[in-house]
């Protein structure tokens, strides 16, 4: 059976707090990787498709102007205070990945912006190393604004999908498309990682 609090629960998410609390953990998300922002936006579509509200369109504009307002602030953040002036940035991963968006960005700001928007600990690195590098404002605001509505729609649409396909339990659709939102972010990740390594191997090689 059916648990009796269903129904108030996605009453509950498919109103203006569910749309609230998304932005919310969307916007920090940009700033700490633990934030499920992806799992909110996932799960909404997922609501959205079951309940009928919020409005999948709300919701990707929503997810969209957080994604960027985050990503936007990581820039700046990056422009005011640089790469490597606060302590928790000179620790080993943070430096190496630092210096990894460095690279990257070097060899194509528009790629690689746009991809590591998918990529939750890539998008954090590249954002700040973008604003610390001198990368201009006007080149990377509009890759940005694209890259969030496309991660936005991505993320919205999976949820609304996968919950189309498990119809009459709302709230197991809602789970397993959360489960299968995860997954194909990690296998995103793990495709870029490849890439990269690749990429890194065959440029060693070309080197005298």
């Amino acid at each position: 059976m059916r648990p009796s609090n269903v129904p108030q629960i996605l009453d509950l998410l498919g109103g203006p707090w569910g749309l609230s609390l998304m932005v919310l953990l969307v916007f920090a998300d940009a700033f700490l990787v633990v934030i499920p922002g992806e799992i909110a936006v996932t799960a909404l579509g997922a609501v959205s498709a079951v309940s009928g509200t919020p409005p999948l369109w709300a919701i990707i504009g929503c997810a969209a102007a957080a994604a960027f307002a985050g990503d936007a602030s990581c820039f700046w953040v990056g422009r005011t205070i640089g790469s490597s002036n606060r302590r928790w940035m000179r620790h080993h991963r943070i430096r190496a990945a630092l210096e990894w968006a460095r690279v990257r960005l070097q060899a194509g700001t528009a790629t690689v912006v746009f991809t590591a928007r998918f990529v939750p600990f890539a998008r954090l690195a590249v954002n700040i190393t973008a604003g610390a590098t001198g990368v201009r404002a006007l080149r990377f605001f509009p890759v940005v604004a694209v890259a969030a509505a496309a991660w936005g729609a991505y993320q919205a649409v999976v949820g609304a999908v996968v919950a189309r396909l498990i119809p009459g339990e709302p709230l197991i659709a809602v789970i397993v498309s959360i489960a299968v939102a995860l997954a194909l972010g990690a296998i995103a990740d793990l495709a870029v990682t490849l890439v990269n390594r690749r990429r890194d191997r065959a440029r060693g090689n070309a080197e005298p």
